[in-house]
């Protein structure tokens, strides 16, 4: 049963996103607000299709320790679900993606338009730079920035080398940092055909405020993701009668 559920969905996500990204189009052309817009109607369906198809809740826990300016979050990345989340409850928000992404076609016009920083993961110094100088521009409209510091997906309880972007952006743009940690992992993983039924947690963690030296922000951040997302697993819970929306 999971399966069959699981496929539905799988068809069903892609109908729903080519949807988007076609009858969107005009709004390439319009300004970038419109287009936000239209990527949280886009995760709202992708999570209403996970609820209703597939059992799949879930629960953001937090949200008092956003910032309401600019900042970076800074967030565990274990499934495709993190990618959709965060424009649900933050206001236009700036990914920092991989550069591939840009070849997918309409995708990746869309990701130019709505602000995203592409980074170039082998392209070293240059690549932390034009990092650097589009993330002052986000910053400087107001938006937070959303960053997964492992660079990939990782499996539930796996822990990869944190990228060094994420404490450059801090050491430069002087805005707070925000750890999120998650066990989205349990429920789709990284390479999963499954949606398993359950309540995904996403928990925002108090800000790390500017002006922590560089050495000691890198192991803090890290600290507190990777406990808290390691809490997260430990205490797996049921899957509740109502999930409240962020929103």
């Amino acid at each position: 049963m999971i399966g069959l559920r699981s496929l539905l969905f799988n068809v069903l996500f892609y109908l729903w996103t080519a949807l988007i990204l076609t009858i969107c189009l005009p709004l390439l052309a319009a300004p970038s607000r419109i287009l936000f817009g239209a990527g949280r109607a886009w995760a709202h369906g992708n999570l209403a299709m996970l609820r209703f198809i597939c059992g799949l809740f879930y629960e953001v826990r937090g949200l008092e320790n956003l910032p309401a300016g600019p900042c970076i979050i800074a967030s565990k990345h274990q499934s495709a679900w993190d990618t959709m989340i965060f424009s649900t409850f933050v206001d236009g928000p700036s990914y920092v993606l991989k550069q591939e992404l840009l070849k997918i076609p309409l995708f990746g016009r869309y990701v130019i338009a709505a602000g995203c920083i592409p980074v170039d993961r082998s392209g070293g110094p240059s690549a932390l730079r034009h990092l650097i100088d589009h993330a002052r521009k986000t910053v400087a409209e107001g938006r937070k920035i959303v960053i997964f510091p492992e660079g990939t997906r990782v499996a539930p309880g796996a822990h990869q080398p944190y990228h060094p972007g994420t404490a450059a952006l801090y050491a430069k743009l002087g805005v707070p940092v925000v750890p999120v940690a998650l066990n989205s992992g349990l429920y789709w993983g990284r390479h999963d055909f499954l949606k398993k039924p359950g309540c995904i947690v996403l928990e925002i963690l108090p800000p790390i405020a500017p002006g922590m030296a560089r050495k000691a922000f890198a192991p803090e951040l890290e600290n507190r993701i990777e406990t808290a997302s390691t809490r997260l697993l430990a205490n797996t819970g049921t899957v509740p009668t109502e999930i409240a929306s962020p929103l």
